[in-house]
C-alpha cells in the first residue's frame, strides 16, 4: 500500500511539473528573434507612419495610463513639428494599484516621468522583448524610493512591470529602437494613474496620492497644451518642468 501511495504521489508530481512547465512555455515564450521580427513587422510600420504623416525614424513619446490600461505612442508630425498620437496599445497587465512605486518588492508599477535610452533596450528578454523605463529616476532617488528592472515587455505577465501582448511589444519595441538608433537621445515615458482630466482628479480627490497626482498633472497639461513633452527634473518633493524636449 505504501509503495502504491508513493507511486501515485510521483505521478501527481510529474503531472504538476509538466503542467507548470507547459504554462511557463506558453506564458513566457522566451527570447525573441529580433531579426525575424524586424523583417516581418518594420516594413508595414514604415508604411503606416508615412501614411499618418510621421517620420519613420523620427522622435517618439510614450504615455501610459494605468486605470485605462493603455499605452500611447506619439510621433513628430513632419509638417507641424508637434507630436501626434500614432497608436494606442492595450496594456495586458500591470501589478499593484494606483499610486507610485516606493520600494523594491512592493509589486507596484511606477508613476512619473521616465525615459528609455539605447542601453535600456533588452532584445534578449525572456518576456519576448523589453525595455527598461529607468526607474528609479532622480526624483524617486531623492525620496529614497527603491526598485530595479522595471520594464515594458511582452508575454502578458506582470510583477512590477507593464506587460503588453507579444504583438504589441513587437511594434512598440521596433519604434523605440528606430528612434534611438536614428538620433533621439532618449524616448520619454510618462506614466499616469489615469487620464489627468479635472473629472478624474475629482473622482480620486480622497486618495492620499492627490498632492502627488496634482504635480503629475502639471506635466500632463503642459504636453496637452503645447504638443511637446516637457523636460522634467526632480525638485525636492516635486517634479519641476523646464521648457520642452
Amino acid at each position: 500500500m505504501k509503495n502504491r501511495r508513493l507511486a501515485i504521489a510521483a505521478i501527481v508530481l510529474a503531472l504538476l511539473g509538466a503542467g507548470l512547465f507547459y504554462a511557463y512555455r506558453v506564458l513566457v515564450p522566451g527570447k525573441a528573434d529580433l531579426r525575424e521580427i524586424r523583417a516581418r513587422i518594420w516594413p508595414g510600420l514604415e508604411r503606416e507612419l508615412d501614411a499618418f504623416g510621421l517620420a519613420a525614424n523620427g522622435d517618439l513619446f510614450i504615455r501610459i495610463f494605468k486605470e485605462e490600461k493603455e499605452l500611447e505612442i506619439w510621433g513628430v508630425d513632419i509638417r507641424t513639428g508637434t507630436y501626434r498620437k500614432f497608436k494606442t496599445y492595450p496594456v495586458c497587465a500591470y501589478s499593484g494599484k494606483l499610486g507610485p512605486k516606493e520600494r523594491e518588492g512592493d509589486f507596484q508599477t511606477p508613476e512619473g516621468f521616465y525615459d528609455v535610452t539605447e542601453d535600456r533596450l533588452h532584445p534578449a528578454s525572456d518576456y519576448h522583448l523589453a525595455f527598461n523605463i529607468g526607474y528609479p529616476n532622480a526624483y524617486d532617488q531623492g525620496l529614497g524610493r527603491t526598485g530595479s528592472f522595471i520594464m515594458v515587455h511582452g508575454a502578458c505577465i506582470s510583477i512590477g512591470c507593464f506587460a503588453m501582448t507579444n504583438e504589441g511589444i513587437e511594434e512598440i519595441y521596433l519604434l523605440v529602437e528606430s528612434a534611438l538608433k536614428n538620433g533621439q537621445p532618449a524616448v520619454p515615458v510618462h506614466i499616469f494613474p489615469f487620464r489627468m482630466t479635472d473629472e478624474n482628479m475629482a473622482r480620486h480627490k480622497d486618495s492620499p496620492w492627490t498632492p502627488f497626482w496634482k504635480n503629475l498633472k502639471e506635466g500632463y497639461d503642459l504636453f496637452e497644451l503645447s504638443g511637446h513633452p516637457p523636460q522634467t527634473q526632480g525638485e525636492s518633493q516635486n517634479y519641476g518642468f523646464t521648457g520642452r524636449i
